[in-house]
């Protein structure tokens, strides 16, 4: 199976690249973005080795289909997928915080408060919870983007203190947050599931926000089977999740959480098969759609053509 690895273009009004954990993103003209979502595969902030065939258009497909549920909310940066793997977008100006919000005690928020810590970025929890208990309405709970190092907590209190965002775009962001996370928790139902948590970014052109990145893929959000889940809090087991966790778990089961002197185990091509067959199960699960693989052999080309031809109209 051909993966997109790496890409290393050179189109016309090129005039910045960069190369994320997954991502390849061409800057055009200063003022559109065409993203690439390779097929790299990052876990325990560590790039893994080996490519997963068709993992890259997994995620891109399932940000275009909710970007697009959502465009009635918020308008988006985008303005093309000219391809499976491809996002072209205009620029924006990205606000320096990441909008997280949960619905359920679980993940980070569950950590926190087994801990003791009764309030996160402060909002206060109420007693007696469990972990993945649905929390009594969804609550908003901000990180730092840093651009070096881990994202941090932060309270709304903090934000508007240090003047990362002001007071009337910051409520704007926490209104379209929780109309974002409503519309996702009915798409998400409809498909069994429940949306968890997530996390939101947004940018500004002028005096317009926009949702910008990518929403409600199993790479930014956390979701649980609906089937069983009051089964399971009643009786204290793990919940069925949704999400790249499978991945996270095969490294364990080897050896390997992103420690000095661990090192990934070996991804043989069944290993790699097995990993992309689950991707696509996830597209399925969350979309309730086919999966469509392209019939053109030559990804990295096949990409490279599409936005060609797209930038060839703006």
């Amino acid at each position: 199976m051909d993966a997109i690895k790496e890409t290393h273009f050179n189109f016309d009004g090129q005039t910045n690249y960069y190369k994320g954990k997954v991502r390849d993103v061409y800057t055009i003209k200063d003022k559109y973005l065409a993203m690439v979502v390779t097929d790299r595969i990052s876990a325990f902030d560590v790039v893994l080795p080996e490519a997963i065939p068709y993992k890259g258009q997994v995620l891109n497909q399932i940000a275009a289909k909710f970007l697009q549920a959502t465009s009635d909310i918020v308008p988006n940066w985008v303005i093309n997928v000219p391809d499976p793997s491809v996002t072209i977008g205009r620029i924006c100006e990205p606000f320096k915080v990441e909008m997280v919000i949960r619905g359920y005690l679980a993940g980070h928020a569950a950590r926190e408060y087994a801990a003791g810590r009764k309030e996160v970025c402060g909002v206060a929890l109420a007693d007696g919870l469990k972990e993945n208990d649905k929390l009594p309405v969804p609550i908003i709970t901000p990180s730092t983007k840093a651009s070096v190092g881990h994202d941090e907590d932060i309270s709304r209190e903090e934000i508007l203190k240090q003047g990362i965002v002001d007071e009337a775009d910051y409520i704007q962001l926490e209104n379209y947050t929780r109309q974002l996370f409503r519309r996702g928790t009915e798409i998400a139902a409809k498909q069994g599931l429940i949306l968890v948590d997530t996390k939101y970014e947004f940018g500004k052109v002028g005096d317009t926000i926009y949702l910008i990145d990518e929403i409600h893929t199993p790479d930014s959000s956390r979701y649980f089977y609906s089937e069983g889940y009051a089964e399971r809090q009643e009786s204290g087991e793990a919940q069925k999740q949704l999400s790249k966790e499978f991945v996270r778990k095969w490294l364990i089961d080897n050896g390997f959480q992103g420690k000095d002197g661990q090192t990934v185990p070996v991804m043989t091509p069944e290993i790699v098969s097995s990993i992309s067959e689950r991707y696509i199960e996830l597209y399925e699960q969350i979309t309730g759609e086919t999966f469509v693989k392209p019939e053109i052999a030559d990804v990295v080309k096949r990409v490279e053509n599409a936005i060609n031809r797209a930038l060839a109209y703006m």
